[in-house]
């Protein structure tokens, strides 16, 4: 398998592990990774944990496919959207396990997860799209919509607030912190507590609960291929 992803098969649960160098940047190649062991995940039944490198669970897009153009940058981001509409409407259960840093699209994959564990420590978590000079892309402003807590949804996405992780639960991207030597196996409790809900009810239910959401995050994404992108300068 791609060694920008691993994945590791356990009884009940599989482990997603983001690897791409020193910040996890989401590449096409990883996002083309990640729809792949998702694509197992489904086919084992398992509850899947994702997580990343210690101090680093993702910095966001890779750099280079957003600058290189603004054809570029909209494809990227679009295929991401993608991404996290399937996750929201994954058949089973996923866990994020933030290791550290989530900035961009390692918080949006946060807000993408059904439940998001942190870890202790001097880490920043937020949008900070507006702040390097990109208009939030609308499937962007869904996805924070529907996870953030109301009264920091715009503090968050028009004023591109960063958060620690005790705030970052406050403000709805993280559910609960532990400390860093307890986050995968606290996940691992979480993903065996989850594995006793009825598989097909889970599903069942996600879809109905996230009708309106995953609707409107569908239109959003057909909108930035109308709007295109105002990706951030080099």
């Amino acid at each position: 398998m791609n060694e920008l992803v691993q994945y590791t098969s356990a009884d009940k649960y599989a482990i997603i592990t983001l690897s791409n160098g020193k910040v996890n940047a989401i590449s096409h190649e990883v996002i083309d990774s990640l729809n792949t062991l998702l694509d197992k995940a489904e086919q084992e039944k398992k509850i899947v944990i994702l997580t990343g490198q210690p101090g680093m669970f993702s910095a966001g897009y890779d750099l280079k496919s957003m600058t290189t153009s603004h054809e570029a940058a909209l494809e990227l981001v679009t295929k991401g959207s993608k991404l996290s509409h399937r996750m929201l409407s994954f058949p089973f259960p996923i866990i994020a396990a933030c290791t550290g840093h989530a900035i961009a699209k390692g918080a949006f994959l946060l807000l993408s997860t059904d439940y998001r564990l942190g870890t202790e420590g001097a880490f920043k978590i937020g949008l900070n799209e507006v702040m390097i000079g990109m208009t939030m892309h609308n499937a962007g402003i869904e996805i924070a919509k529907g996870r953030l807590a109301p009264v920091y949804f715009e503090r968050s996405v028009n004023n591109s607030e960063i958060y620690n992780p005790k705030d970052a639960v406050t403000a709805g991207f993280l559910d609960k912190i532990v400390p860093e030597s307890h986050l995968l196996p606290t996940a691992i409790k979480i993903a065996e507590m989850f594995a006793s809900l009825n598989p097909k009810a889970h599903a069942a239910t996600k879809l109905k609960v996230r009708q309106n959401y995953l609707a409107s995050l569908e239109e959003a994404i057909k909108q930035d291929l109308v709007d295109g992108l105002h990706p951030p300068t080099k």
